[in-house]
């Protein structure tokens, strides 16, 4: 199974709207079964990140240079522009 996380600043009020609109296309896509899901702030991930805690990470809000590589920014998601693209990468690590 793999683990996501899904961050914004505070881990509450954009990070719970994203994890709604994940868990629903899991869901729909049929992988809800493969995925553990994790809410949180930002700034009680950064180290969990650096560390590979995480095979799967979706973020409302920017983050630090040294994690952007292992992080989707799952900004679209919330505006509904260009999230297909985020649910594609997402459904890239879950294949992989």
């Amino acid at each position: 199974m793999k683990k996501m996380l899904i961050m914004c600043g505070a881990g509450h009020a954009t990070s719970t709207v994203v994890r709604a609109k994940v868990e629903s296309w899991l869901k729909k896509e049929g992988l809800v079964s493969q995925v553990s899901i994790k809410q949180s702030a930002i700034g009680d991930e950064v180290t969990n990140i650096s560390n590979g805690n995480y095979d799967i990470v979706v973020s409302t809000t920017v983050v630090p240079n040294e994690i952007k590589d292992k992080v989707i920014n799952g900004v679209a998601l919330l505006t509904g522009l260009g999230a297909d693209k985020v649910f594609s990468a997402v459904k890239k690590e879950i294949e992989a």
